[in-house]
């Protein structure tokens, strides 16, 4: 016969049993590693940023002000790696497959799970990510490179300053994908009914205008090809708070890497504006 604990482990576990977004989670969780470009498609993703107490209420102040790099879809109570909004069993310390432990605003280690750097005065952060809007843009018959080409999406350290709050300051991150004009058109259209994970885009065509030197060498991810009848349409990110981390040198912090996010069980459909 089942204990009283064991029989709530196996009501909260079977909760969610069979949703891509859980299965992802949990072939994370037991240490698969990858990035999560079309990942269950249908569900949310998200980008992660963790800060201690004492700097969550100007980090949420920092996201407030700056709302299209950083939509914030979940926070967590302190020291509770959990959010039940976004996953009835998701764990922040396991479910990435690739986080960044960041000291002093230096890159100190990419760890596959965070469960020896979790303190009890830590507040994570779940921000909107582009991810869950290439769903409708392929459903729209639009192509998107990085899936195409199994790469990471290219992203990029612009020279467009974020809104500072409290000690949180530096550029926008952008993510990048390449259209034809008319495609461009359409995919504005798509993804101004996505404004939790960061809607329309914020810039089109010349990349040197937002300081952008070289458009084949991105500061996160991968190049992607762009084709001579095709533009750079670029997106506001959410690893833009990892420029802010090496800008604003917080004593500690733990973020996703880039490309490797959180996936949840919010269907991408609750985040659309019809």
């Amino acid at each position: 016969m089942l204990s009283a604990a064991e029989q709530v482990s196996r009501s909260v576990h079977s909760l969610g049993a069979g949703l891509p977004s859980r299965d992802a989670r949990l072939a994370y969780r037991s240490g698969k590693v990858g990035v999560t470009a079309g990942v269950a498609p249908g569900y949310v993703q998200g980008n992660l940023a963790v800060v201690p107490e004492k700097l969550a209420a100007s980090f949420h102040r920092f996201c407030q002000l700056n709302p299209k790099p950083c939509p914030i879809i979940g926070m967590s109570e302190v020291g509770d790696p959990r959010i039940p909004a976004l996953g009835i069993d998701l764990d922040i310390r396991t479910d990435i497959p690739r986080y960044r432990v960041w000291r002093d605003g230096q890159l100190s280690e990419e760890p596959t799970d965070i469960m020896a750097h979790w303190r009890d005065d830590l507040v994570a952060f779940v921000i909107g990510c582009s991810f869950s809007f290439e769903e409708a843009l392929i459903a729209d018959g639009l192509k998107i490179r990085h899936i195409e080409e199994k790469r990471n999406v290219p992203m990029y350290r612009t020279n467009v300053p974020c809104a500072s709050a409290g000690p949180f300051a530096g550029p926008m991150v952008v993510s990048m994908r390449p259209f034809k004009p008319a495609e461009a058109i359409r995919a504005i259209q798509i993804t101004t009914r996505f404004p939790a994970v960061h809607g329309a885009p914020v810039h089109i065509d010349k990349p040197e205008l937002i300081g952008i030197k070289d458009i084949a060498k991105p500061d996160y991810g991968d190049a992607v090809s762009i084709q001579p009848d095709e533009m750079p349409v670029f997106w506001a990110c959410g690893v833009t708070p990892q420029s802010v981390i090496l800008q604003s040198r917080p004593a500690f912090a733990i973020t996703h890497a880039p490309g490797f996010m959180l996936v949840t069980d919010v269907r991408n459909s609750e985040f659309s504006i019809q």
